[in-house]
């Protein structure tokens, strides 16, 4: 975990302190923010591998602040919320963010699950299959540059967005379920994924369809999962 610097955003400084002490102990550099004004203006003073976010914080919220990072860049965004903020970390997903962990937390799942989108972060493209350059009809993947184009134009996908074209782009006409497809992106049993699973499908719909309620490529197999079509 050496080399990685995480921003640590949350309003509450014994919070963000005991995160540090957390992620040091991994060999992980901590940069700390107070709300998301703060944390914006972090990100452009340092190189950030991964943002530990906080939604309720005055000034600029968790969701605000993953919208305006999402604008310029796809590093990964795990949530920080309260066991009351159901909503809020639904909206979070749908705004960019890549995963969400429950206050008050376990150490060792958000270390775990910092690794998990630090792993992801640095390796994308390991998903079976060779071709450097898949292309389906217009929607094309370049797995070395990490890019994805529909007729030409560049679609900016979060890093989970990504994984989980490059999965069913990989495999054209194969229908994924919802627990395969969280197990393969998440690395985790896929139990009760269908809303995290839908809203990231519905995230790259929207990205990547020139109609998203009448897609072109990404299909839904009612009551199996979902597919890229041939």
């Amino acid at each position: 975990m050496d080399n990685f610097c995480i921003l640590v955003v949350d309003d509450e400084k014994e919070i963000r302190d005991a995160i540090e002490i957390y992620l040091s102990y991994e060999g992980i550099k901590v940069i700390q923010a107070q709300d998301g004004i703060e944390a914006l203006e972090k990100l452009q003073e340092h190189t950030i591998h991964l943002i530990l976010l906080d939604i309720m914080m005055p000034r600029m919220d968790g969701i605000a602040a993953t919208f305006k990072i999402r604008e310029q860049k796809n590093i990964p965004i795990i949530l920080l919320s309260a066991k009351s903020e159901d909503t809020d970390k639904i909206l979070g997903l749908q705004v960019g963010a890549d995963d969400y962990v429950t206050k008050p937390f376990n150490p060792l799942e958000l270390m775990a699950r910092v690794k998990s989108q630090l792993r992801r972060y640095v390796s994308l493209g390991t998903y079976e299959g060779t071709a450097k350059v898949i292309d389906l009809n217009g929607l094309t993947l370049n797995r070395e540059t990490k890019e994805v184009k529909v007729i030409g134009e560049p679609v900016k996908l979060t890093p989970i967005e990504y994984k989980m074209t490059e999965l069913l782009m990989s495999n054209p006409g194969r229908v994924f379920s919802i627990s395969e497809i969280y197990e393969r992106v998440w690395k985790e049993p896929g139990y009760n994924a269908e809303n995290t699973v839908a809203v990231h499908i519905r995230k790259i719909r929207e990205k990547i369809e020139i109609d998203p309620k009448n897609p072109r490529y990404l299909k839904v197999v009612w009551g199996i999962g979902y597919k890229m079509e041939k």
